[in-house]
């Protein structure tokens, strides 16, 4: 790979190669493209800051598909998980539990989506995913140096599942929240970049993973997707990058050539949603995270899935679930998006937006708390300047997206298939 730099040998070795000798070593723990997306957020903390040093690795996961790419785009250090496991770092972050015992550095745990939605049975046993013990101290790990949190009223829940992480628990906000709430403003922006016309209503069709999500349901969406698509209305879909990486992304392309060949957009889980989420006019969604986010953007919620087994009913998922129409098999889809544009735009002050505020209850201030935890862990005073929140990039046109897979990824072309 020409833009991915392999980090080999041990920790003399790299004294001995290195231009910069003697900084302070952040390693970056990515298990799926969605924990890097997250972790993304936080590297960006550490910019222009000669003073440290940023190393990539990807322990073994079942969702680990995608994970090479997205360090080959970000040009990163990358150290194989081997290596990394062998080495002592001055810092290291995570978005999940698997393989974090084995990493020699104080550990920052962070959730890798929109609060702590979801349920996790396991046999007799139920837990809120994310703050568990199982999460927080795998295989008997110590406790992390710091636990984040998006909202205060996490620490409840916390103080239930892992009551002794309580003390290095921190209310730091979220990322997502922040930079969508600043790129609001640009929604025009983000339409025209999308190739939308004016007066063109586009429909975004989300889906986390699992049996239970929108996807789960996608026999029964997807001849119901096609009657939305016309001159005057284009769909979106954006799927988890756990369903593209456990069914593979040809297989996903597959599925949806048909949606594909009538103009619907299949967003790739290397795109950044949070654009096309703004842009909507709509959103068909379920349980998962992308869903929740979409209370900040002022449009209605249709929920095509929402399982009472698999949401956290302390969370705000659960409040959605009980305030967003469900999909219904009896009725065209049209009519049920005119119905919930209709019971939104009248709820939406009493109802709609207090779910949005659980998203966090620090807004605004994830960089400046995050960046604060960072350098009080590594022993350095911040950096002289204030962290901005930057507004989201342009997004390519929903016409990139919507070229049919076979013309893209046929049999005749030897294209490779990238995810």
């Amino acid at each position: 790979m020409t833009a991915l730099r392999v980090f080999e040998g041990r920790q003399h070795q790299l004294r001995e190669w290195l231009t910069l000798p003697g900084r302070k070593r952040v390693l970056v723990v990515v298990h799926t493209v969605t924990y890097g997306k997250r972790l993304q957020e936080v590297c960006c903390l550490l910019e222009s800051d000669l003073r440290v040093q940023v190393v990539f690795t990807a322990p073994p996961h079942p969702f680990s598909d995608g994970v090479a790419r997205l360090f080959e785009r970000l040009g990163g250090a990358v150290l194989p998980w081997e290596e990394a496991v062998r080495m002592e770092f001055d810092l290291a972050l995570a978005a999940g539990p698997r393989g974090v015992e084995q990493v020699r550095a104080p550990l920052i745990m962070l959730p890798h989506g929109a609060n702590f939605l979801k349920r996790v049975t396991e046999g007799a046993d139920t837990r809120v995913a994310g703050l568990g013990r199982q999460d927080l101290t795998p295989r008997g790990r110590a406790l992390p140096a710091a636990v984040v949190l998006p909202h205060r009223d996490d620490l409840v829940g916390l103080a239930h599942s892992c009551p002794e992480a309580l003390p290095v628990a921190t209310v730091v906000g979220d990322p997502v929240h922040d930079r969508m709430v600043a790129s609001l403003p640009r929604r025009g922006a983000y339409r025209r970049a999308l190739g939308l016309d004016k007066g063109q209503k586009l429909i975004a069709v989300v889906s986390t993973w699992g049996a239970r999500s929108s996807f789960g349901l996608i026999e029964m969406l997807l001849p119901r997707l096609l009657e939305l698509v016309g001159h005057h209305r284009k769909v979106a879909v954006l799927v988890h990058p756990n369903v593209w990486s456990g069914h593979g992304a040809w297989q996903v392309r597959a599925w949806l050539a048909q949606c594909v060949r009538r103009g619907v957009a299949v967003v790739p889980p290397e795109a950044d949603w949070r654009s096309v989420l703004i842009a909507a006019d709509a959103i068909i969604g379920d349980h998962g995270s992308v869903t929740l986010y979409g209370t900040l953007t002022g449009v209605p919620i249709l929920l095509a899935a929402s399982p009472e087994q698999e949401i956290n009913p302390a969370s705000p998922a659960a409040a959605l679930a009980r305030t967003a129409p469900a999909l219904s098999a009896a009725h065209s889809l049209k009519s049920q998006l005119a119905y919930a544009a209709s019971e939104y735009h009248r709820q939406h002050r009493k109802e709609y937006a207090p779910i949005a505020a659980r998203i966090t209850s620090e807004p605004g201030r994830f960089s400046r708390n995050m960046r604060r935890l960072l350098y009080g862990l590594l022993g350095l005073g911040q950096p002289a300047h204030p962290v901005p929140t930057l507004p989201l990039p342009l997004p390519p046109p929903l016409a990139a997206w919507s070229a049919a897979p076979s013309d893209r990824y046929g049999p005749d072309t030897g294209a490779g298939v990238s995810a």
